[in-house]
């Protein structure tokens, strides 16, 4: 028997960490929708949509500091949100924790495997999971040791981890 688990924005989340030479970044991302789908009870596929415009930076406090680098990360350099406000994750296959799928940022398709941990109580399903994500496979080059050499203390690694949590209710 197939059922569908709609995902609840509300209490969904993606926290992402960004680093660099110098250190690292942190902050989060919304989960705008999406839908999980199960098959006797067990996690078959499913689809998400993340609202590339709501990326926050949590531990740059100086506010015109911090909306400096919210307004770069919305740029070109990174996520293009005014011409990509969304992005998608699909999970295409699932063996036992491991899951694998297709990750879109920017219009750009790459397969990604992954992690998670999914708990079924009734009916609220809780999934869980980190992934780990090459920006330049998105055409997020800035300051990628990849592109441009001499970056020295400016270098920005080209993985950034995301995780997730999401809150999921039986359609």
């Amino acid at each position: 028997m197939e059922t569908q688990f709609n995902i609840v924005s509300a209490q969904s989340n993606i926290d992402w960490v960004g680093k660099k030479v110098t250190g690292s970044h942190n902050g989060t991302i919304a989960v705008k929708e999406g839908a999980f789908t199960l098959n006797n009870g067990n996690l078959t596929g499913g689809k998400f949509i993340i609202d590339t415009t709501s990326i926050k930076i949590l531990d740059v406090t100086d506010p015109a500091t911090n909306a400096q680098f919210a307004g770069h990360l919305a740029s070109d350099d990174f996520f293009s949100s005014q011409k990509h406000p969304e992005a998608t994750l699909e999970i295409t296959s699932v063996s036992g924790k491991h899951l694998s799928g297709n990750l879109t940022i920017k219009g750009i398709t790459h397969p990604v495997d992954f992690d998670a941990t999914v708990n079924i109580n009734g009916d609220v399903l809780i999934a869980s999971g980190k992934i780990v994500i090459d920006r330049t496979k998105y055409e997020m080059k800035f300051r990628s040791g990849n592109f441009f050499k001499d970056l020295g203390d400016t270098l920005i690694y080209n993985e950034f981890e995301l995780t997730v949590t999401v809150t999921a209710k039986a359609a």
